[in-house]
């Protein structure tokens, strides 16, 4: 069976960020997930019937420990993972409280500038998503 033709994967996340609390400035949370050893976006595969925000929401804080305001609807990036088509819808997410906790999925998260979020990315389609929050926040 031909699984590359099937219906994409669905997950959806968040571009979380905050003011840093010493110096005030934007500060963007990654997550570094030891299974693929990479650095990423909060972001996760929505259970079934879940709504796409509902499911960022979720995997924001499962992943993070934090609670977030979401804010923008942000890109939704479309790419193949395990030879299967994958659909993930992201927001633009506002730390609200919480605490990071490793966990099985996540073993650090990173407070980084936006340039250095960047930088630290693994995957390139996950750098537009920093400039696209950018671009919100300006015009918030």
């Amino acid at each position: 069976m031909d699984v590359t033709n099937g219906d994409p994967v669905l997950a959806a996340g968040c571009v979380l960020w905050r003011r840093s609390p010493f110096d005030g400035e934007l500060e963007i949370c990654l997550v570094h997930r030891p299974k693929y050893d990479d650095w990423s976006h909060p972001k996760g595969k929505l259970k079934r019937s879940e709504e796409a925000l509902a499911g960022a929401v979720r995997e924001v804080e499962e992943e993070t420990g934090y609670r977030c305001a979401t804010g923008p609807r942000l890109a939704t990036l479309h790419y193949m993972a395990n030879d299967r088509p994958k659909q993930v819808s992201y927001w633009a997410a506002e730390a609200t409280e919480g605490r990071f906790a490793p966990n099985r999925e996540v073993d650090r998260i990173l407070w980084l500038s936006p340039t250095g979020a960047r930088h630290r990315l693994t995957q390139p389609r996950d750098k537009d998503l920093v400039d696209e929050l950018l671009a919100v926040l300006r015009h918030a």
